[in-house]
């Protein structure tokens, strides 16, 4: 239309036109395109879901060595099928360095994983009702919040400790290979042959600092949790009548209370409880004459 009614004008009113004859031109082009061209999809590849991202980083923040191709191989083994660029895309975005940087782990990381070859051992005391001081060994594994309690006696010495250390081992058995450091105080009661007996199962023995309790800080807790729910509740009449409420409370401390620093679970957790409805029945079941109770969903 502008192009017959440029034959109306003069030549010399032709520079009022809006608009060049490129541009003329390039509108026509456009208009033979959208009439005889399919419409085309977006360029570039389908968008990625926000879960899909959010998993991807949380495989990385939780495995600091995985490398990208690492995380891409272990998306395909859970059923998504991703590129392995698609996940170097999303850690490159979200700011996350490559494995090697990341590779150094925060403190508690590293402690975590050293606490997963500890054992820490002491004594604590209970007095009987007739004044008669009765002496407890015990080791606790620094990682499950385990506990073995070893044996109790009136008299600990150094050949009886020793003892129940070889006693220890023997119900590790193969399981003590994966324990690497025992944190003991400096007790006299600690003798050299005490020593020799965890050298020999490849576990060194590491000594607290003179007078530093807290050094030793997860067996002086449980001496606190075992005094606080158990035996500072309870008159003990002998040492026979304290080694089976000890033996009660640690299978309790064991298998069922629960423990903040694993997530409210227990060292030794049962099987997950099935989902229950709000009026189902919970049965009670009292320990030590109902000094300590564990509830469970009735059957």
């Amino acid at each position: 239309m502008l192009a017959a009614l440029s034959r109306l004008l003069p030549r010399a009113r032709w520079s009022t036109f809006m608009v060049t004859p490129a541009t003329l031109l390039r509108w026509h082009r456009e208009l033979v395109a959208r009439k005889w061209i399919y419409p085309r999809k977006a360029p570039g590849r389908p968008p990625v879901q926000r879960d899909f991202r959010r998993l991807v980083l949380q495989l990385a923040g939780e495995n600091p060595g995985w490398g990208h191709r690492r995380i891409h191989g272990e998306l395909i083994g859970l059923g998504y099928q991703v590129s392995a660029a698609t996940v170097w895309r999303i850690l490159r975005r979200a700011g996350v360095d490559p494995a090697p940087r990341r590779a150094d782990a925060s403190w508690t990381t590293f402690l975590r994983a050293q606490a997963s070859g500890v054992l820490a051992c002491d004594f604590f005391t209970v007095d009987t009702v007739f004044l008669q001081r009765i002496y407890v060994f015990f080791v606790v594994e620094i990682a499950s919040r385990r506990v073995h309690v070893l044996g109790s006696t009136r008299n600990p010495t150094g050949a009886w400790v020793t003892q129940q250390a070889r006693n220890l081992l023997m119900d590790l058995d193969e399981s003590a290979q994966r324990f690497r450091f025992l944190v003991r105080d400096r007790d006299t009661k600690f003798t050299d042959a005490f020593d020799a007996v965890f050298a020999s199962a490849g576990i060194t023995v590491l000594r607290t600092p003179p007078q530093s309790p807290r050094a030793n800080a997860f067996a002086e807790r449980r001496v606190g949790s075992v005094r606080r729910e158990c035996t500072d509740r309870l008159l003990i009449f002998s040492r026979r009548h304290l080694e089976a409420v000890l033996r009660i409370y640690a299978d309790h401390f064991n298998g069922h209370r629960p423990h903040r620093s694993l997530g409210q679970r227990p060292p030794a957790p049962p099987p997950e409880p099935t989902p229950i409805s709000s009026d189902a029945a919970i049965r009670r079941t009292r320990l030590l004459g109902g000094v300590i109770n564990e509830y469970r969903n009735a059957a």
